[in-house]
């Protein structure tokens, strides 16, 4: 509600910017774990993609893809 407010009066919201804060958190290392599991030991070329979605633009959806690589 607070960053709805913030969208109208401008400025920024704490309370957004934890939340995409934790999204990409959470797909970074999502990204980690999957390169993991086919034996790489390192990520290159990250890129991640912020979307809205749903109802009232009320979702928000992060996503992190790169190239999985074994550094030795």
């Amino acid at each position: 509600m607070f960053a709805g407010i913030r969208d109208l009066v401008g400025g920024r919201s704490a309370t957004y910017e934890r939340e995409l804060q934790q999204a990409r958190d959470i797909a970074i290392e999502e990204l980690q774990q999957r390169a993991a599991a086919l034996g790489a030991n390192a990520v290159i070329g990250v890129d991640l993609d912020y979307e809205v979605l749903g109802q009232a633009n009320g979702m928000l959806m992060v996503s992190a893809s790169g190239t999985a690589v074994i550094i030795e």
